[in-house]
Order: structure tokens, then sequence, then C-alpha cells
């Protein structure tokens, strides 16, 4: 048997309102009142007054530049050293370097590289970040370039970062490139900590 309450005000056992509708505007509690909310508060299915995405990826081999523009597409895993996290439920997924968002939304990405310059050469090399709309033709939106003077030792690293209205899950796409003038220098990766990474939070819907 399924019971149906109807009522445009709900009042406390002091005469206080506890909920109110009024035009299709529900009130809960009064001005001074303190909400409780057990559980998890939503908008259509997504969380509300929190993060409902974080997540963070790295590079775990390092690769040697061949001096051409290039993506990255392999080697990539979700950060996993002790002490490090990510909000559970709600991931980014990654193939061949393609990674896709779990739901849509306005995300700040984040590209981290940390180059090893190699060549006894003064060189620059290039961060990237390309998105695409359609799932098929990228477009570049994001880069940062670091410049170096020759010295076999050098490590350096350069962040981009950029904006993404994700209006579609299957189409609005995102993947990461780097560039050098010169051969031999080296993107750094690691598999305890993070070197080259990548980094995802949906800051808001769309």
């Amino acid at each position: 048997m399924t019971s149906i309450l109807k009522a445009d005000t709900i009042q406390d056992t002091d005469g206080n309102n506890i909920i109110n509708e009024n035009s299709n505007t529900i009130t809960i509690g009064a001005s001074g009142d303190t909400t409780n909310i057990i559980g998890t508060l939503q908008n259509n299915g997504a969380a509300v007054g929190g993060l409902s995405v974080a997540d963070q990826w790295r590079l775990t081999a390092s690769i040697t530049s061949d001096g051409s523009n290039a993506f990255i597409t392999s080697n990539l895993e979700r950060v996993d050293t002790a002490g490090q996290g990510y909000i559970a439920g709600s991931l980014m997924s990654e193939s061949s370097g393609v990674f896709t968002f779990p739901s849509t939304g306005i995300y700040n990405v984040t590209s981290n590289m940390v180059f090893q310059c190699t060549d006894h050469a003064d060189t620059a090399m290039d961060n990237d970040i390309y998105i695409t709309i359609n799932n098929s033709s990228y477009t570049h939106v994001a880069r940062t370039q670091m410049g170096q003077q020759g010295d076999s030792s050098a490590n350096t690293g350069c962040v981009a970062s950029t904006l993404v209205d994700v209006t579609d899950t299957a189409n609005v796409k995102v993947k990461f490139a780097y560039s050098s003038v010169n051969n031999n220098n080296v993107i750094q990766g690691g598999t305890t900590e993070n070197r080259t990474f990548f980094t995802f939070i949906r800051l808001g819907d769309t």
C-alpha cells in the first residue's frame, strides 16, 4: 500500500517551519538554523558542495625525444604510491593516451612535465595539451616551453593548464604531447613518484 502525505508546510513541536513550499520553491529551515545533511546531497546525480572528480595520472617510464612533436600514448598509470589518493567512484579513464571524462562539467586539466636535457647544445622543449570535441580531430589549446643552454645533466620542468568544457563525455577528450628542438632529450617518468603527471579536477557544472 502506498501512502501520500500532502502539505505545504511542516513545523516542529514549537510551531517553527521546518519545510515550506511556495510557488515550486522548497525552503528547508529558517534563518539561523543549522541544517545537517546525512549522506550525499546531489543535483541531478552530481554531488553538491564538494568536488565530484579529482584524479591524477603519471608517466611511469621516461621517453627519449627524437626532436619532433609526439603524443604520450603509453606507460600511464593512476597514482598509487602510499599517501596518494583520488576521489573514488568518479574517475578518468585512459586508452592509448586519450583521457575520457566520467561526467560532464568544467574541468581544470593540468600537465606537469619534467625534462632532462642531454644534448650539449641550446635546446627548448614544449609541454602541450590537446582537446577534441568530436572524438576525432584535436585542437592544440595549451603550451608551455622551457629553454636550456647546453648542459648534459640539467633537469627542468614546466606546467601547462587549461579549463575544459565537457559537454559530452563521448566526444570531449584530452591528450598530452611534448616536443624537443634537439634529439635525445628525456621526458622523465617514474612508478613511485610524480615526475611527469596529469591532474583532472571537476570544478562545477557546464
